[in-house]
Formats: C-alpha cells, structure tokens, sequence
C-alpha cells in the first residue's frame, strides 16, 4: 500500500464521490476545493458537491430506464452521492430528486467525518506532479483558467466546448394555485412521492401563441466575441431557443399537456402545460422544468409572469447560462480514466465528456475506485459494456469516429446515459405467452431485459472490487 495520499482536485458530484470511494478503500486522500477562495461564475454557496442547475437526479426507474438503472449500480457500489440523494429527496414523480441544500451538507459532513479524508480549501493551479502520488482532476466544466492552461499544455489540444442553461427557481407561496395545480403526469408515484408531486400551470392556443413571441422576441444575452462559435448541450436548450425552432417545439416537449387534468377546469384540455418541481425540503421553492434560458433578467421576469398562475412569482433565482469544457477523452484517456501523456493522472466528471449529475457520479466513482485498486497494487478492469457504468466509460474512451483521412471534425461529444450506449442483447425479448411483441410493448420488454443485465452483471463487478 503506497504511503502517499491520492489527491482528488474538485469538490463536485465527481470528485466528492471519487474520494469517498478512495477512503471507503482504506487509503488517505487529499479533497482540494478552491471554493471560498476563488469562485466560479455558476456556483452560489461553498459546499460540496453543489447542485448548480436542476435538482433532478431524473428518472429512478431501474426497469425501464437508462438512468434509473445507473442509479441502482451506484447504489450497488455504495455511493456517497447516491445514498444523500436518497436521504434528502423531494417529492418528484418518478424522479429522484433533492433538496440542494440539504444534499450537499449531508454529502460535506460524511467527507468531513472521514478519518481517511482531508479536504483542503485551496485553488490548484498547476497539475501536481508524479512525486506527488496519484491525480484525479474532477474540476469539471468550471476549471479554473490557471489550472486549464495546464490542462491544454498536457494534452496537447484545444478543449470542446459547448453551454449549459440554468433554469428559474420560484417561492411557492408566490403561485396563485387558483389556476394552477398539483399534478404528476399521468398521476405517477415516485420516490417519496403522492402522484401530485409537479405544479401544472395551463395555457390556452392564445395565451400560447403570446408566449412563444415573447420567447422569440425577449432580450436574450449577448454572447462575447470568442464564444460565438459555442454549441449548445442538446438536453438543455434554453427555452427561446427551442421556440425559434418550431413554434409547437415547447408544446410537444417541456410542455406537452398529455398525462394532465386541469383541477379547476377538468373538462377543458390544456393546450400546453408549465411544470414546477420541488425544489427543496421545506416545499417553500419549485424549479420551472425544462425551462432553462438565457434571457435578461428583466425580459425573464416579465415574459414568465404571462403564465397563467405566475403573474406574482416572486423569483429566488433567475435562468442563466454557463459555459462548460471537456476532454477529447477518446484521444487523450486510456479505460482507466488515465492520461495517456501523464499516467499518475486521471480525470473525472463533466470535463470527460460525459453530461448529467449521475453520469459525472458514476465516472467519479469508477475512477476513484480505480486510483484505489491501483494503489493497492490490485488493478482492476472496467465494469462490463452491458452495464451503464460501463456504458459510460466505453463512450468517454471508444465513443470517437477518426475519418480515414483525418480530416473533418471530430466526432465526440457529451452524452447523457441511454440504452444505445449498451450493446445490443443477443437475442430479442419475447413474451412470456408466446405472443409476437411490436410496437411499444417491444420496446418496454427490451429496455427491462436490458436493465436486469446491466444491474446483474455490475453486481457480480463490483462484488469483485
């Protein structure tokens, strides 16, 4: 067993979960956070693991979804972040989601009590050298500029980059429930949920239509001359983005009606629903789902009010954007999360390429458990393709497209966990009658089949480990 602590850089979702399975391991690690004592443009508190824009760990279905099943390995492989997510959810539908707050202290005081664990409150500017043991960069999209120029002579090549929205947060008491009310689509019960977990706010064609020409006309933010070229991250449009795209693009996305039933009206069909989550414990702060934006505060405000039942909302916080970076991973990472150019390195989190609170986790914890392995002179190999954990790492180092030629762009970009990142099964699901599946009911059997392997062979991995 190595004498020197493994350094884990970045206090997020990743590098929190990467030292707590460090730690868990028996051996010392070194959690630097340079919060307080340099900020980012995105972050609004100094604890760890701060959720910066939704509150949602999305679905926790493990049968029928990707992400639900990731949930479930993680919890397999006795995450940190998993098990405060769970101890402070909210209520959400089928979601898990939490209350910020609540998580992040929860996640701060488990890595504070640690006799393993030592967290220094300090910007890293310069990659620490092999001397210094072992390396996990998890400072995610964020990355300071000093310690990102590192990063850029390391590897040799210009970071990707692409923007991330952040939806408004709203008080509740502000919400007139005299047209609005509370609702999960098609009254689902989820974790720690009743089936009325969501506050539906319904819009009629014309209040619609009015809408959608103040998103399309609403003073957005200017971007600066060298982020003008930036893509966005598909799985977080901004709202007026979406619109300028087709005007029934919101109607049949964050604000599709179906699955909702108007408490005050149940007779007359909405055209197009706004959704509300919880946002923390109390209940006294709802999120607006799917309604990430770059426009000006002042536009924000005033366009948002033309929803029925917002017209007094009192905003705890106002949508934003944010810039974010990551790895030419495929290129630059070998399937331990290494660098290929500086082996006692590692990375984890949003800055690989992989996009989501769980996502981020999961690579966090499969790279702080192998920094572990690896100290303790037993190396182990990636979780399985057929699990989403390893789902995960195969896209972040195989998911690359070289033209033959080398030329054009290059393929890889950030992704969300999704059965297409798992292999095919060998052979098609068919019903326990006998009968010919189609359609839907095809498509659901696949998803379970696929779920029960992921999470039958990530147990029998991380049993090993």
């Amino acid at each position: 067993m190595t004498k020197q602590p493994i350094h884990v850089v970045g206090g997020g979702l990743a590098g929190s979960e990467a030292a707590w399975q460090i730690a868990e391991k028996g051996l010392k690690v070194v959690l630097h956070e340079m919060r307080p004592t340099r900020e980012t443009d995105a972050h609004k508190t100094d604890g760890l693991a701060e959720l910066v824009c939704s509150n949602s760990f999305r679905s926790d279905d493990a049968e029928n979804n990707a992400v639900g099943l990731l949930h479930a390995e993680l919890r397999a492989a006795g995450s940190l972040i998993m098990r405060c997510a769970d101890a402070n959810k909210v209520p959400a539908g089928g979601a898990l989601a939490v209350d910020r707050d609540g998580f992040s202290q929860a996640v701060q005081a488990a890595l504070e009590g640690h006799e393993n664990v030592e967290i220094l409150r300090e910007e890293v500017t310069e990659i620490p050298s092999a001397e210094s043991g072992q390396v996990i960069l998890a400072t995610g999209p964020l990355t300071s500029p000093a310690l990102s120029e590192q990063i850029l002579q390391a590897t040799g090549e210009d970071s990707l980059a692409f923007f991330d929205a952040i939806a408004p947060i709203i008080h509740t008491e502000s919400i007139n429930m005299d047209k609005a009310w509370f609702q999960s689509r098609y009254d689902k019960v989820g974790p720690g949920g009743t089936g009325k977990d969501y506050i539906n706010c319904p819009m009629d064609k014309e209040q619609y239509e009015a809408f959608i020409d103040a998103l399309i006309g609403g003073e957005k933010t200017s971007f600066k001359e060298w982020e003008e070229n930036t893509p966005y991250f598909d799985g977080c449009l901004p709202i007026e983005v979406m619109a300028e795209r087709g005007r029934e693009t919101l109607r049949h996305g964050p604000m599709k009606p179906m699955g909702l039933t108007n408490a005050h009206q149940p007779d007359i069909k909405a055209y197009a629903v706004v959704q509300l989550r919880q946002d923390n414990a109390l209940g006294t702060l709802y999120n607006m789902v799917g309604f990430q934006t770059k426009l000006k505060y002042g536009a924000q405000a005033e366009i948002l009010r033309m929803i029925p039942g917002l017209e007094e909302a009192q905003f705890a916080r106002l949508g934003g954007l944010h810039r974010n970076t990551f790895l030419n991973s495929p290129r630059l990472l070998d399937d331990q999360m290494r660098l290929k150019a500086l082996p006692h390195v590692r990375f984890a989190g949003q800055i690989t390429g992989c996009e989501g609170y769980v996502e981020s986790t999961a690579v966090g914890c499969l790279t702080g458990l192998f920094a572990a392995h690896q100290a303790l002179g037993t190396d182990i190999a990636p979780p399985p393709v057929t699990t989403a954990c390893g789902a995960i790492v195969n896209h972040i180092t195989g998911g690359h497209i070289d033209r033959e030629d080398g030329s054009g762009p290059r393929s890889f970009q950030p992704m969300n966990i999704n059965f297409g990142l798992l292999p095919p099964l060998d052979e098609m699901p068919k019903h326990p009658e006998g009968k010919r599946l189609r359609g839907k009911e095809k498509t659901r059997l696949k998803k379970q089949v696929m779920a029960k392997r992921g999470l039958d062979d990530f147990k029998a991995w991380v049993a090993n480990v």
